[in-house]
């Protein structure tokens, strides 16, 4: 998945917000919680997709090829998929999905109606 389908996806979610910080990852957020990230940090000239995923997700994940433990954040459970062609963008988008109801289950309840979120999301 290329960077701007990568924005394109994530922008498309309730509430969802973006920055670009640390030398230029795309960062996006729920809440002010992040649940996906893209940035060319790495070896390689690509990017690289990170998001949040469940435990079971993380633990059969981080075992296909082209995908990875999240650097600084695969100990909290997110993957990144560090080679191209490594998951289709169909499953990356399902993932980052997951990874939004994932975070935004986790925001308080004035946040979730804050953001529009007031019914229980997943």
């Amino acid at each position: 998945m290329r960077r701007d389908a990568f924005d394109r996806f994530c922008g498309a979610l309730n509430g969802a917000s973006h920055i670009v910080q640390w030398g230029g990852a795309s960062v996006w957020k729920i809440g002010g919680k992040i649940f996906a990230i893209c940035s060319g940090w790495g070896a390689g000239d690509h990017d690289k997709i990170s998001f949040k995923c469940s435990d079971l997700a993380y633990e059969l994940l981080k075992e296909r090829p082209g995908l990875i433990p999240a650097p600084y954040l695969g100990r909290a459970k997110w993957i990144q998929v560090a080679e191209p062609g490594a998951m289709s963008d169909e499953d990356i988008e399902a993932h980052i999905e997951v990874a939004y109801q994932i975070v935004s289950r986790k925001l308080t309840k004035a946040a979730r109606k804050e953001l529009g979120l007031e019914r229980p999301i997943g």
